[in-house]
């Protein structure tokens, strides 16, 4: 027997612990980027894996629907450290994924959860997503990009120890600058020259290097996680 179109089942959707029934119609999808190099202390995933783990929590702690994560990540071009691709293709990654959470989830609203600083343009093309797929509101979260601080410094550091994704083993290392460049974007000179915000990170793993510190950590992802729960509580009253 095939289950789904028209089937009639009474779904429970004030079942569990869900903000209230209205919840199942939002989603979380994580973005974040897979490929990039963040020290010899950090994956090349670790921007994937805090943006999976703030959007399940979110979800969870919400009852909106987790969606999973997005492939495809962008990156300036001032900034080569890792694998990335237009932001067009992600722009497409991302419409032909809330396709399918609208066909077979009937999701209305997303939250996306941002963990990757070179996506932050994609706030241009929202109105595009929404067009596109189409779904009654997209939102852009980067509270944790916010708040972190340098690329493969103290605050991802920290989470990636929260997160158990940290090699304690390479601290040491982390800012050998001459080795490991991509580290506080150092060895990136023309982003550092157009982008204050790059010049600072840089200059503080240059001048203050990078320590561990696990209540900076959990203070850093409960921000991001209770900043997506209130994105979410937005959207049930949109």
């Amino acid at each position: 027997m095939i289950i789904g179109g028209d089937n009639l089942v009474d779904l429970r959707y004030s079942a569990g612990n869900v903000f209230n029934q209205n919840v199942h119609e939002i989603g979380i999808i994580a973005l974040g980027s897979h490929l990039e190099n963040h020290g010899p202390a950090l994956p090349i995933d670790t921007d994937a894996k805090i943006a999976t783990y703030i959007s399940l929590k979110a979800s969870l702690e919400s009852g909106a629907k987790f969606l999973g994560i997005i492939y495809p990540a962008h990156e300036i071009q001032e900034i080569n450290h890792g694998v990335h691709y237009p932001l067009e293709e992600v722009v497409d990654n991302i419409i032909n994924t809330l396709k399918s959470a609208k066909k077979y989830l009937n999701i209305k609203k997303v939250v996306i959860a941002n963990a990757h600083g070179g996506n932050l343009p994609l706030f241009q093309y929202l109105d595009k997503i929404e067009d596109s797929v189409p779904m009654d509101i997209v939102m852009l979260n980067n509270a944790v990009i916010e708040n972190e601080g340098p690329h493969g410094g103290s605050g991802e550091i920290s989470m990636g120890k929260i997160l158990g994704i940290l090699n304690e083993d390479e601290i040491i290392n982390q800012t050998n600058l001459k080795v490991f460049g991509e580290v506080g974007l150092s060895e990136f000179s023309e982003a550092r020259k157009n982008d204050p915000g790059i010049e600072e990170g840089a200059l503080e793993i240059e001048n203050n290097g990078v320590h561990i510190d696990v209540t900076y950590g959990k203070q850093l992802l409960n921000l991001a996680i209770n900043s997506v729960l209130l994105d979410v509580e937005k959207l049930l009253d949109y």
